[in-house]
């Protein structure tokens, strides 16, 4: 009998001991639930006159702890969530180029150092090239839609918070005097990704002018189990759509600025409710641009307000204060499910400038349910 038994009971064991270890490489997508509950205790608005930090006066202990949970987690990795720069990467055609020049190897005279640098291309915007991040003063309102017969009425322009043009930028050679990059504090919290290649466009990349609405935000949130986690203030949320797979280097005539997938206004409406601190996409724009939008040869996404066609920048930035990151590199981390994470966005501190370029990074755990 033991010659049967023994052997029979070793497979079990062994049999045990696989199911145990492919059971141990899911990982959950939630934090704790004290966490989780803590989230209500956060700041809400409205925020103090003169406010200039926006949806970023949610972060402090409560998303810190969140995010060093995550980094805690004995399997979690390092993910980068942005585009490698170079001078072939796409541009936009909104602003110059934003790429560098190498300088000759220089020397230091009576010494033995040799040293490299770069300079900017002419007329040159990085903070507007590759992954980059709005500031708040990015974008503003005017009185009506402008006439390009007659000139730019910017003295009308309202800003968030009720700034005027005078607040933030009074002379045209001005940096911006509020709402710039450097009143912006380190986004430094937990990071939601939601997968709409997978969801939305069942397995394929989003369209162009393809829109992620508020129903679809809570589909994923359900199918990627984090239904009863769901948004919690102080979350930055990524949308994987899958037109990153346009973004060539060198770069090619496919369509990758032109248009694009984005996010419809009743999403962004719903997630300003839950007070994320900024949203990011792996697209130009966050606002759905249908080919020949830009050449005025095809409407703006449904629902869109009169006269406000990049809606959901007017609506982040200019109405609810939460930050844009685009062109933004989520396909490693939606292939790992990586649905949570402990997410760090760092821009340099430019004084008075209305974007940058960042490099944000995610530190959560593969394989979550």
């Amino acid at each position: 009998m033991n010659r049967v038994t023994l052997p029979f009971r070793a497979g079990t064991r062994a049999l045990a001991a696989a199911l145990l270890g492919a059971a141990s490489t899911a990982a959950l997508a939630a934090e704790p639930a004290a966490m989780i509950a803590a989230a209500k205790r956060s700041p809400a608005p409205p925020w103090p006159a003169g406010d200039e930090r926006g949806m970023a006066n949610t972060l402090g202990p409560i998303t810190t702890q969140r995010c060093a949970w995550h980094m805690a987690q004995p399997r979690a990795r390092v993910y980068e969530a942005s585009q490698l720069r170079s001078n072939t990467m796409p541009k936009s055609p909104f602003a110059g180029p934003g790429g560098t020049l190498p300088k000759a190897t220089a020397g230091v005279p009576f010494s033995a150092h040799a040293f490299n640098s770069e300079v900017l291309q002419a007329e040159a915007e990085p903070g507007q090239q590759g992954t980059q991040l709005d500031a708040l003063g990015h974008f503003a309102r005017i009185k009506n839609p402008w006439d390009p017969k007659g000139a730019f009425p910017a003295d009308e322009a309202v800003y968030y918070g009720g700034f005027t043009q005078k607040d933030v930028k009074p002379t045209p050679d001005s940096p911006l005097l509020k709402l710039g990059i450097d009143k912006m504090p380190p986004l430094i919290t937990t990071a939601v990704l939601l997968d709409a290649r997978a969801f939305v466009g069942k397995g394929q990349a989003m369209a162009d002018g393809q829109i992620v609405t508020a129903a679809h935000v809570q589909g994923m949130l359900k199918a990627q189990g984090l239904d009863k986690r769901g948004i919690l203030p102080g979350d930055m949320v990524w949308i994987h759509t899958g037109w990153s797979e346009r973004w060539k280097d060198p770069a090619e005539d496919n369509g990758y600025y032109a248009m694009a997938p984005g996010l419809a206004v009743d999403a962004a409406q719903w997630l300003a409710g839950k007070r994320i601190v900024a949203i990011g996409l792996d697209t130009p724009f966050i606002d759905a641009v249908a080919g020949g939008m830009l050449q005025g040869k095809a409407p703006p996404a449904p629902g869109t307000p009169p006269g406000l066609p990049f809606a959901i920048h007017h609506h982040m930035l200019t109405e609810f204060g939460i930050h844009h990151l685009e062109n933004m590199n989520l396909a490693a981390m939606a292939n790992d499910k990586v649905w949570t994470s402990c997410a760090m966005v760092l821009p340099p501190r430019d004084k008075g400038a209305a974007g940058a370029a960042i490099r944000p990074v995610a530190i959560g755990v593969p394989n979550q349910r």
